[in-house]
C-alpha cells in the first residue's frame, strides 16, 4: 500500500476512534447529577464528606435484611475540577442493584485547575474515609453491611481502591499504615492508574501520577508510599476491568499490575471489554457498566 494510502488509512482509524470517545465521554457525562439519601463528613474540610445511596433493588438474598456496602471513589486525574457529583449516577445505578453505596469525595488538586492531587492531603482522606467510614455508615445507612465491603473506584479513583487495600503493605513509617489488611471482601479497579512507573512513561492523563506525588523531585521517593503496582501481594480478592479502546488509561497498565501481582505471587482478575472506551464503565446505560455491577456483586454477594 503507498505511502500516502497507509496515512490516510490511520489518519481515518484516528478520527475514528476520537469520535468514539467523545461520543462515550459525552453519553456518561450527561445524566444529571443524583442526590444521595444522606451526607456525612469525615473530617473538617469540605471536601471531607461522604453521600450514601440506600438500596433500593432486588438483593440476591432476599431474606437478609442488609446489603453489601460498595464505596465509590471517583475519578478525574485527582484534580479539583472534577468532583464526586459526576460519578452519582453510577452510585444510583448501584443502588438500584440492591447495594448500598458510600460515595467518597476527597481532596484533589489545588485552586490550579491543571494539578492533580495533593500530597499528603488526597492519601489522608482516602485512609480517614475508610477508617470512619463503618461508624459512619452505621449511623446514616443501617441497611449497609460493613463485613461486605467492596472498594471500586474509576480511573485516578481505580488508583485509590487499590491503594486502601494495600495500606498493610505500605513502609512502616508511612501515616496511613495498617498492622494488618483492612476488613474488606474485594476490589474492583475500573480502568485504574494502576501502575505509576507505566503511567509516568506513557504520560497518562497530562503526567497525573507526577504530578499527584509533587512533581519530578519527589516521584521516586514517594512512589513506594502510592503506587499501587508496588504493594503487592495484598491478599485481598481483586478485579480490574477494563477497556481495550481507552486512550485516557490504556489497558496496558492495568496488565501490568496484574503481571505484578502474579510475580508477587497473587491472582488479579482482568476483565477486558473490547471496543469499550474509558467513560462506559460509569455510564449507567452502557453494556460495560452492567458487567461492572456482575463483578461488584460477584465479591460482594
Amino acid at each position: 500500500m503507498p505511502d500516502d494510502a497507509v496515512a490516510r488509512e490511520h489518519g481515518a482509524a484516528g478520527a475514528s476512534a476520537a469520535a468514539a470517545r467523545a461520543a462515550e465521554e459525552k453519553s456518561a457525562f450527561s445524566h444529571a447529577p443524583v442526590a444521595p439519601d444522606a451526607t456525612a463528613a469525615y473530617g473538617d474540610h469540605p471536601d471531607q464528606v461522604i453521600d450514601f445511596y440506600a438500596p433500593q433493588g432486588p438483593r440476591s438474598l432476599p431474606d437478609d435484611s442488609s446489603a453489601p456496602l460498595v464505596v465509590v471513589v471517583h475519578g478525574g486525574a485527582w484534580r479539583a475540577p472534577y468532583d464526586r457529583r459526576h460519578i452519582t449516577p453510577f452510585a444510583a445505578f448501584l443502588a438500584r442493584r440492591g447495594f448500598a453505596v458510600a460515595n467518597v469525595e476527597y481532596r484533589r488538586g489545588d485552586d490550579d485547575p491543571a494539578v492533580a492531587g495533593r500530597w499528603p492531603d488526597t492519601f489522608d482522606d482516602l485512609a480517614a474515609a475508610l477508617d470512619a467510614l463503618p461508624a459512619i455508615a452505621a449511623a446514616h445507612l443501617p441497611q449497609a453491611d460493613p463485613r461486605r465491603t467492596v472498594v471500586t473506584g474509576h480511573s485516578a479513583g481505580g488508583h485509590l481502591a487499590l491503594w486502601v487495600a494495600a495500606r498493610h503493605l505500605l513502609p512502616a513509617d508511612a501515616p496511613w499504615f495498617l498492622p494488618r489488611p483492612a476488613p474488606l471482601r474485594g476490589v474492583v479497579a475500573l480502568a485504574p492508574i494502576a501502575d505509576f512507573a507505566v503511567a509516568e512513561k506513557l504520560a497518562v492523563c497530562s503526567d497525573a501520577a507526577r504530578q499527584l506525588l509533587g512533581g519530578e523531585g519527589h516521584f521516586a521517593e514517594r512512589q513506594p508510599y502510592a503506587d499501587p503496582a508496588l504493594l503487592l501481594p495484598t491478599g485481598i480478592a481483586t478485579t480490574l476491568v477494563q477497556g481495550r479502546a481507552d486512550t485516557d488509561v490504556p489497558e496496558i497498565v492495568a496488565e501490568s499490575y496484574a503481571d505484578a501481582a502474579a510475580k508477587a505471587g497473587e491472582v488479579v482478575g482482568l476483565t477486558l471489554l473490547a471496543d469499550v472506551g474509558h467513560f462506559p464503565l460509569i455510564d449507567p446505560v452502557a453494556d460495560a457498566c452492567a458487567v461492572v455491577a456482575e463483578e461488584i456483586a460477584q465479591l460482594a454477594w
